[in-house]
């Protein structure tokens, strides 16, 4: 993601939006987040949300935008958005591209591919 960022960053926004966790401690935990040590609760305050954000983020190296959902969860349950997803919305405020679930179903290259096409048909129409 980084890399498609460095890419087309110039050209289209980017945003990473934190929502609540997929698989907290207290809830359904995977192996792989405890293999890796990614071991946080449920969210009880945006406070407690914005500071595992920021450390999420700031472990995995990330430069991309990253913004907070507040504590009503709405964007994740109108988008899908838990555990990950890969959106592109265009500059008319309509999706037109909505990856698959992340991170079994998402294809990066796919999304690379949308936001590249909707490059394109910004530069078309200028």
């Amino acid at each position: 993601m980084e890399e498609i960022y460095n890419r087309f960053g110039d050209q289209v926004e980017f945003f990473l939006v934190y929502v609540r966790e997929a698989h907290p401690t207290d809830g359904w935990q995977v192996d792989s987040n405890l293999e890796d040590s990614v071991l946080f609760r449920q969210h009880q305050s945006f406070e407690e949300r914005d500071q595992v954000a920021n450390t999420c983020t700031l472990e995995m190296k990330m430069s991309i935008p990253t913004l907070i959902e507040e504590m009503d969860n709405v964007i994740d349950e109108a988008y899908g958005a838990a555990p990950v997803r890969l959106y592109v919305v265009g500059a008319d405020g309509k999706v037109s591209y909505h990856g698959g679930a992340g991170p079994h179903f998402m294809d990066v290259d796919e999304w690379e591919q949308a936001i590249e096409s909707t490059v394109n048909q910004n530069k078309a129409v200028i």
